[in-house]
């Protein structure tokens, strides 16, 4: 069910994108908005690992380098039937990890420095599981594909408040008014699309991936791993990346106040912990 909702949500993702473009330009509008959509998909599909790990600093690691987190990621990958993949550090001290890549066998798993220093063993292992399942269920593309409409939406919100702006001098002033008027509604509309787009796509993710991480290694580790985290992430700052990339990661790295709480990319934790307890008394 998650996964059709997904596909309906990038769908009409791909309509609303569409529908910018058009309101914007009319039909050349919208051709130039699909033709940056696929470019966009394009370069999001081969290249958008090797950028997010760029922008906060992952390192790449060997089995000699950190033998107890190599060591973990290689079981866990031969236990769910999957590719070994390559195994990052970032020098954060923010407790962290994500996965990304565009399939299993293009796939990479980041860990922060913070997170080897306050889990222990088995809640390790909880956390490097959720990010497998991430990599099983290729939840690293989707999010990787609605990030970059997200991303795009909000490129074409700029491009209608310029049009807004500039947009007066045309004489007939009924077509100037309602040239106003669309751009003023992509404006408002568009920004908030597309953080309602990356956190539907997001939260579903984040339950899915949790009840593959519960099954492939303990419910009881993640959800304990899932508790310091979550307090951690609220202490200690991420000095590296942006917003735009959240989704991606186990926590929110980037602590959210007020109103900004409801367009948070990750489910409420304790959603989250009670689900794991619920999973571990089945």
């Amino acid at each position: 069910m998650n996964t059709l909702k997904t596909t309906l949500l990038l769908t009409s993702l791909t309509l609303f994108f569409l529908w910018i473009g058009n309101a914007l330009g009319g039909k050349s509008g919208m051709t130039i908005a699909f033709i940056f959509a696929l470019g966009m998909n394009f370069f999001s599909y081969f290249y958008s690992d090797k950028l997010v790990l760029k922008m906060y600093g992952a390192k790449p690691v060997n089995e000699s380098d950190l033998p107890a987190l190599f060591n973990v990621v290689k079981n866990l990958s031969k236990k769910a039937n999957l590719p070994m993949p390559k195994v990052y550090i970032m020098e954060e001290s923010q407790p962290n990890a994500f996965a990304t890549g565009r399939n299993p066998s293009h796939a990479a798993v980041a860990v922060t420095r913070g997170i080897m220093n306050i889990l222990d063993a088995n809640e390790l292992e909880g956390v490097l599981a959720h990010e497998l399942s991430h990599i099983k269920n290729r939840d690293i593309l989707i999010s990787t594909i609605a990030a970059t409409f997200a991303g795009a939406i909000s490129y074409l919100a700029q491009m209608a408040q310029w049009a807004a702006i500039f947009g007066g001098s045309n004489n007939d002033e009924e077509d100037s008014s309602g040239s106003f008027v669309s751009s003023l509604i992509m404006m408002i509309v568009a920004p908030i699309a597309a953080m309602l787009i990356q956190m539907a796509i997001s939260r579903s993710r984040e339950f899915m991936a949790d009840a593959g991480g519960a099954e492939l290694s303990s419910p009881q580790y993640l959800a304990s791993a899932l508790r310091k985290l979550d307090q951690s992430a609220k202490q200690i700052q991420m000095h590296h990346g942006s917003p735009s990339t959240s989704h991606l990661f186990i926590v929110n790295p980037f602590s959210l106040g007020g109103i900004t709480k409801l367009f948070s990319t990750h489910p409420p934790m304790n959603e989250r912990i009670k689900k794991l307890n619920n999973f571990n008394q089945a």
